[in-house]
C-alpha cells in the first residue's frame, strides 16, 4: 500500500484499453495514482509532465512498441522502475519478456495474470 502523504504515480503503457481499465482499478484499490497511455510515444509525452516512480508496458504495441519504450526510458530516466508485461501475440511470450529483461525491465508478468501478483511486484519495487 502507498502509504506516503503522496502515493506514488504508476503509468501504465498498453494498446488494450481493457487491460488500461483492469490495471488501473487494482493499483488504484491499492492505494496508487495511476497514469495510462496507449503507446509508447503517448508514454514517454505523459512522463515529461507527469514523471511515475513506476512504468508497467506492455511489448507488443502499435506506433512505439515497448521494448523501444524501455530503451527510451533507460535512457533518460534511469532511476524509473519499470515491469514489462505480454500475451505474445504473434511472439512466444517468454522471448518478449526476455527482450524487455536485457533492455532494462526490472521485472516482467507474462499476461494473463493475477492483480495480486501485480500488487506484489508493485510492492517490491517501490517499497515504503
Amino acid at each position: 500500500m502507498a502509504t506516503s502523504s503522496q502515493p506514488a504515480r504508476i503509468l501504465i503503457v498498453d494498446d488494450d484499453d481493457s487491460v488500461r481499465v483492469v490495471l488501473r482499478q487494482a493499483l488504484v484499490r491499492a492505494g496508487y495514482e495511476v497514469i495510462e497511455a496507449a503507446d509508447g510515444n503517448e508514454a514517454v509525452r505523459l512522463f515529461k509532465d507527469a514523471p511515475a516512480k513506476l512504468v508497467i508496458t506492455d511489448i507488443l504495441m502499435p506506433e512505439k512498441d515497448g521494448i523501444e519504450t524501455i530503451r527510451e526510458f533507460r535512457r533518460t530516466n534511469p532511476g524509473v522502475k519499470i515491469i514489462a508485461i505480454s500475451g505474445g501475440g504473434r511472439i512466444d511470450p517468454k522471448m518478449c519478456l526476455l527482450m524487455a529483461k536485457m533492455v532494462g525491465a526490472d521485472r516482467v508478468l507474462p499476461k494473463p495474470f493475477q492483480s495480486q501478483t501485480l500488487i506484489a511486484v508493485v510492492q517490491e519495487l517501490l517499497p515504503q
